[in-house]
């Protein structure tokens, strides 16, 4: 992925200084060592931090080893006001946890006491409006502690993409297409900026690379990508351009930021001006890291990269988009395991998809399209959409939305793909999440969510849940359990 922050994550333990310093150093010694026995590159810090001007010192290592996220580790019981100023003067996103107690054979001087520190720090953490990672239970072994540090990894490459991103749109939204609306407050309250652009932008920037020679290198790479699935090759040209259209825009228009997506009109006099559906070149992108939200949809670009930095791996946005018809799910009833079939639905866009989630992907048309634009002729200036069953596994359904008012909402809910022919076009898949019927109406509907949600390819609930406490996200929704109730939800029915 070429386009996610590259960790450097920092150790560093805190003492207090009552305590044995050594205890809390050994400690760190520890849980470093476990890090590196799990192959997580970590840099032990060797100032331990007692004091303010500790503080100063572990700034200074800190900066030296150029560390972009940071753990801060009791060793023993800590000194709140000091540990809390470190995680204060650090720039990236930091994680506390603290040491068990490893045997009763030593609780003299080998008694740490961080349990009970852990509770000063949260306390001097709000008083400094500080929102760090606290895991679960924040209190462990080495070895538990070095799995937490694990965890932290993929919420921290969230925090540090949201701090350097950058999103292009090209508008305006399509008509009846309010429900992607997107306020831009709320993107510069979590540090994202943006550049708006008119769709005459990006046509002009099209026009220009006509004839451009990397053209012929990037049609190989598709041909070579799409394989028996190139069914119309005569598009490659006209995408490979729209690609260098895309790439250089980044490149010339990057500024101060290190990271890059895109939101962009796809319909519908896209078609007729460009000559061609962009679904197949924004997969591409999606591949690489640089997710292409379709319909100008903002947040849904924003909530593709989010996952991005999350898992590691490439996203789709897709379409909540029909029911799954009863006969197909009664004639595949032993697939669908305990899911109910209102716990279904099909997962659609036109051919967004990255080919790596994709069964049998080909070029195609887009349809829909197609009807309106070229009826009864051979598709032309539909062509264009990457098509085929996405593949089944495990998958997160996720999306960060700001809304009418200028505030920022999510969801996350965690389900699968199911291994069942959808007998339909498009990028499309089986989806199942459980309760998604009351998900449906008591989060998607009851909150005014869009119809667009950001996939990511693995059960990745826990680091984007956790990513949205770090940025300040009061509202989380997820599906909740048959036993748990929504708020609204009538208790009557």
């Amino acid at each position: 992925m070429i386009n996610v922050p590259d960790l450097r994550l920092g150790l560093a333990a805190v003492s207090r200084d009552c305590f044995p310093i050594e205890l809390s150093q050994k400690r760190r010694s520890e849980v470093a060592k476990a890090c590196n026995d799990k192959k997580i590159d970590i840099y032990e810090l060797k100032t331990t931090i007692e004091n303010e001007k500790d503080v100063q010192k572990a700034i200074k290592e800190i900066e030296a080893n150029n560390i972009n996220a940071l753990v801060i580790y009791l060793g023993n019981f800590g000194p709140e006001g000091p540990e809390t100023l470190l995680a204060q003067k650090f720039c990236g996103p930091v994680m506390f946890a603290a040491a068990a107690e490893e045997t009763y054979k030593d609780l003299i001087n080998g008694r740490g006491d961080a349990y009970c520190g852990m509770l000063n720090a949260s306390y001097n953490l709000k008083l400094r409006k500080l929102r760090p990672y606290i895991p679960e239970y924040p209190v462990g072994t080495c070895d538990e502690i070095a799995n937490m540090i694990n965890d932290f990894k993929d919420i921290a490459r969230v925090i540090l993409g949201l701090k350097e991103l950058k999103i292009f749109s090209f508008g305006p939204r399509p008509q009846d297409f309010l429900a992607c609306n997107a306020p831009i407050k709320p993107l510069y309250d979590i540090g994202v900026e943006i550049m708006e652009n008119s769709e005459l932008d990006l046509f002009e920037s099209f026009n220009k690379h006509e004839g451009d020679k990397r053209i012929p290198s990037i049609v190989s790479e598709m041909e070579n990508e799409l394989k028996a699935g190139n069914k119309y090759p005569g598009i490659l040209p006209k995408l490979a351009q729209y690609e260098l259209t895309l790439k250089d825009w980044i490149e010339q228009n990057m500024g101060a930021s290190r990271y890059a997506i895109f939101a962009n009109k796809c319909w519908p006099a896209f078609q007729t001006q460009f000559g061609f559906v962009p679904c197949y070149v924004n997969s591409r992108l999606a591949s690489t890291g640089i997710p292409v939200s379709c319909e100008v949809d903002i947040y849904g670009a924003l909530s593709e990269y989010i996952i991005t930095c999350a898992t590691n791996m490439p996203p789709t946005l897709l379409d909540i988009n029909n029911t799954v018809p009863k006969d197909l799910y009664e004639s595949n009833k032993d697939k669908f395991k305990n899911y109910r079939l209102d716990d279904t639905f099909m997962g659609f866009h036109c051919g967004n998809t990255p080919m790596c989630h994709i069964n049998n992907a080909a070029m195609g048309y887009q349809l829909i399209m197609h009807r309106s634009l070229e009826p009864g002729k051979e598709p032309n200036i539909t062509r264009g959409t990457l098509e085929g069953t996405i593949r089944p596994g495990d998958i997160t359904l996720f999306r960060l939305q700001g809304s009418a008012d200028c505030t920022l909402r999510s969801y996350v809910a965690e389900g699968e793909v199911i291994d069942v022919n959808p007998n339909s076009f498009g990028s499309i898949g089986v989806f199942a999440v459980n309760e998604m019927a009351r998900f449906y109406r008591h989060v998607l509907i009851e909150k005014g969510y869009p119809h667009h949600a950001g996939i990511a390819f693995k059960h990745a609930g826990k680091a984007l849940y956790e990513a949205m406490k770090m940025i300040g996200i009061e509202d989380i929704s997820f599906n909740h359990p048959a036993s748990m109730m929504y708020k609204g939800e009538n208790p009557f029915k």
